[in-house]
C-alpha cells in the first residue's frame, strides 16, 4: 500500500500556478494581492501568504457610543443581529470605564456562534462578561424595574 503524502499546511510556493489555483490555493481577498503572488511564483520567489501574525497594540483614542435605546429607568438596549469582534470589545471597555451605566443586549438569536470557528455563543459571551441579554424583544421584567439614576 502506497504511503499518502501529507500536504503541507503552509501557503507557500515556487512552483507556478494558474490564476485560478493561486486564488483558490491562497484565498487571496483582492486582484492586487493575486497579481503579487503571480508575479512572485513566475519569478521563482518563494512566499508565504498571511501566516505571519505580528501582534500590537492599539493606542487609545477617544471615542463615542451612541446606545440604541435609554429606557426611562436608566437601562441602556442594544439591540444586535451580529455581535462582531468590534462590537465586544467596545462593550467590553465602557463596561469597564463607565460601570455605572447598565448596557443590556437584545439580540435576534443569543444562540449564534461569535466566530465560525468558535462554540462561544452571543449568551456565553454575555454570560462571562456580565451583561444581561434577552432574544427580539425587551423583557417586560426590565421594563418594570426601578430607575437607577442615570
Amino acid at each position: 500500500m502506497a504511503s499518502a503524502k501529507k500536504k503541507s499546511p503552509t501557503r507557500t510556493s515556487k512552483k507556478p500556478l494558474s490564476t485560478n489555483q493561486v486564488g483558490l490555493k491562497y484565498g487571496f481577498r483582492s486582484g492586487l494581492e493575486e497579481r503579487i503572488a503571480e508575479d512572485l511564483t513566475s519569478k521563482g520567489v518563494g512566499f508565504s501568504f498571511e501566516e505571519l501574525v505580528i501582534p500590537y497594540v492599539k493606542p487609545m483614542k477617544p471615542a463615542k457610543y451612541t446606545p440604541d435605546f435609554k429606557l426611562e429607568n436608566g437601562i441602556i438596549i442594544e439591540s444586535k443581529g451580529r455581535f462582531l469582534t468590534e462590537d465586544r470589545q467596545k462593550h467590553l471597555l465602557i463596561q469597564n470605564q463607565h460601570p455605572e451605566y447598565d448596557i443590556r443586549f437584545v439580540f435576534s438569536n443569543s444562540k449564534t456562534k461569535i466566530s465560525k470557528r468558535s462554540k462561544t455563543t452571543y449568551a456565553d459571551w454575555c454570560e462571562k462578561h456580565g451583561f444581561l441579554y434577552a432574544d427580539k424583544e425587551i423583557p417586560d421584567a426590565w421594563l418594570k424595574e426601578k430607575k437607577n439614576g442615570i
